[in-house]
């Protein structure tokens, strides 16, 4: 993301967090990669649907206490799916198993847990780490498309990629065995 983009995007969230009905321009933005993350996830379009609109009435109702730190906005939105997405696929199970159906299999369970995890992981790292691994793998941008966009070189990029993966093993491989 640009110098200028971040610059919006901050407007946006300040109006927005002063006005709610100015959050509509953060919806507009950030619909498409929310819904993209969602519905990779999830596989049924209704499903998907819901956890969307769960996403963003979720950051409608705590836009208020979303802190700027030098990431997209649409990384904070990516958390809040992934605990939908979780919150989700649990109360899922928690139905099917008190109905005696097959519930999801444990190890589904455990993946969607680990995920939760790795984004509050990620939330954690130096903001150049995190500004690269949130462009790199939930945008899904190439490493000259980051370099580009943050103003440094594809061999810093990639220097910052392997820097914030390797905190990110150290951290999973201590609270997750």
């Amino acid at each position: 993301m640009d110098r200028a983009n971040e610059d919006r995007e901050r407007q946006l969230i300040e109006a927005a967090k002063k006005d709610p009905s100015r959050f509509a321009e953060l919806y507009e933005e950030n619909f498409g990669r929310v819904w993209a993350f969602v519905i990779r996830r999830v596989q049924h379009r209704a499903t998907a649907q819901d956890i969307t609109s769960e996403v963003f009435h979720q950051a409608l109702a705590n836009v208020g206490k979303f802190e700027w730190r030098g990431v997209p906005f649409a990384a904070w939105l990516y958390r809040i799916a992934a605990n939908a997405i979780a919150d989700h696929f649990a109360k899922s199970a928690r139905e099917e198993s008190s109905t005696t159906e097959a519930a999801i299999p444990p190890h589904e369970i455990e993946d969607i847990e680990r995920r939760a995890s790795l984004y509050r992981f990620v939330d954690r790292l130096p903001a150049d780490q995190r500004k690269v691994i949130v462009m790199r793998f939930a945008e899904e941008r190439s490493i000259r498309e980051i370099a580009s966009a943050i103003g440094r070189s594809e061999g810093a990029v990639k220097q910052l990629q392997w820097r914030g993966l390797q905190t990110l093993r150290a951290q999973m491989g201590t609270n997750h065995g």
